[in-house]
């Protein structure tokens, strides 16, 4: 079962010949979003930078978006995001930006119209934290990363 929402957005002046993001296919789970540039960015390993889209967005209220990595670019050319997934508030109004990385051998370069990042929308939970003296026991306990038993 799938489900569909309306959600504003605005394209600014350096995006406004990109394509709007979209789903590519019926099982989708995020739209690609480009790089709205007016030059090439060369991304050299190990450096980061900050990517513009050209877009803002409007969610409503208990939504957000997430920013994600492009598989591929990972794959080919280990090209990510550094804050991976990237969240983007319901009340966020500002241009939305991709901080990418290049943890690959080679640099790489970015240009105008490239694919960089997906687009997730998602429904969030705000919780109301409560200190208790101890939590309940379950059958794992405290086994884990960094744990010995």
């Amino acid at each position: 079962m799938s489900s569909s929402l309306n959600v504003d957005i605005e394209i600014l002046d350096h995006a406004s010949d990109l394509p709007i993001p979209k789903y590519q296919t019926e099982g989708a789970a995020g739209m690609d979003l480009y790089a709205a540039l007016s030059k090439p960015i060369v991304l050299r390993p190990l450096e980061r930078t900050l990517i513009p889209t050209g877009l803002k967005i409007s969610l409503p209220k208990n939504l957000e978006a997430q920013v994600r990595p492009r598989s591929g670019l990972a794959y080919t050319h280990g090209i990510s995001i550094l804050n991976s997934p990237g969240t983007i508030d319901s009340d966020y109004r500002g241009e939305i930006k991709i901080l990418l990385i290049n943890l690959g051998q080679d640099k790489f370069v970015i240009e105008h119209s490239s694919r960089i990042a997906q687009l997730i929308i998602a429904p969030i939970i705000q919780a109301k934290l409560k200190v208790v003296l101890a939590l309940d026991k379950t059958k794992r306990g405290q086994k884990g990363f960094g744990s010995t038993g």
